[in-house]
């Protein structure tokens, strides 16, 4: 799915010199390269779908395969990300990056990208035509967005096509390749676009001073924050009252907790917002488990 934007420069804000290459150990690079590929979402998003895929009845190997065809995903587009962007994290003294720390060479990051992207392929197609194809149509969406979308109006896009097309990658893949139903489709791509924002938020005057204006960019911080709360709350609602059957006392748990950690982290610093999104994202999977899915 969509990876997380970066700062770029900031203006009246010196450039550091790009950092000389220098040698390093096997496990150093790797390391490098496990923090360029934005481990955190790519875990998340992997965790979920293999849950889900788990409760829906895929059995271990189902499951493990379309994990692995996430991760590979994921990996894909954490990678693409930070590689597209390290002029503008290299402009804006991003320390933490380890492109422009010089711990990981951009071609070890290109490759790597490459690299999970054509693993994404085989293991995306194993698990059905119908399903692979839904999952490449997301990966897709994905790098176009690292690309060029991230800089337009339409940024939220690939965000809800990624995010709904991942249920739907895990239901083509039982008997009969059924789509899921309309209101997990809906909670996910509510759920993708709400990350993007939350996401954005302390990085919106870097963008803007780059000239990356996005959706949330030209919305601006004051009202990005509350309509990316608005957004995941929407999706956890969809995910409560969807499923058939009487709701239950841990869903109506679940939407007085997302509302007050939506309501309390929305305005809070840093990567603060888009952390809470990850915790409501698994909470929501909770919730489909504990309702026996309702999805197949």
């Amino acid at each position: 799915m969509p990876a997380a934007t970066h700062p770029a420069p900031h203006a009246g804000r010196r450039p550091p010199p790009p950092t000389p290459p220098t040698r390093r150990s096997a496990l150093t690079r790797a390391g490098g390269l496990l923090r360029a590929c934005h481990p955190a979402p790519a875990a998340a998003v992997t965790l979920c779908s293999a849950v889900l895929a788990a409760a829906v009845g895929r059995g271990v190997a189902g499951t493990a395969v379309t994990a692995g065809a996430v991760a590979a995903g994921q990996l894909s587009v954490g990678w693409c990300n930070d590689r597209v962007d390290l002029a503008r994290d290299r402009a804006a003294g991003r320390r933490d990056k380890p492109l422009v720390t010089g711990t990981v060479r951009p071609a070890d990051v290109t490759a790597a990208a490459l690299t999970a992207l054509l693993l994404c392929v085989p293991l995306s197609l194993a698990c059905g035509t119908a399903a692979g194809l839904a999952h490449m149509v997301g990966v897709a969406a994905a790098w176009a967005y690292d690309l060029w979308l991230k800089k337009t109006p339409g940024s939220w896009i690939p965000y809800a096509l990624a995010f709904g097309l991942l249920p739907a990658f895990v239901t083509l893949g039982l008997p009969g390749a059924p789509w899921p139903p309309p209101w997990l489709t809906g909670a996910a791509a509510l759920l993708g676009v709400g990350a993007h924002l939350a996401n954005v938020l302390p990085d919106i005057d870097d963008d803007l001073a780059a000239g990356v204006r996005g959706l949330p960019q030209r919305l601006g911080a004051r009202r990005a924050a509350p309509l990316a709360g608005l957004l995941v709350f929407a999706s956890a609602v969809a995910l409560v009252a969807g499923p058939p059957g009487p709701v239950s006392p841990y869903g109506l748990s679940l939407l007085a907790l997302t509302f007050a950690l939506l309501l309390a982290t929305v305005r809070a610093p840093g990567r603060i917002p888009f952390l809470a999104v990850l915790g409501v994202a698994l909470a929501d999977v909770a919730l489909l488990l504990m309702r026996g899915a309702g999805v197949g």
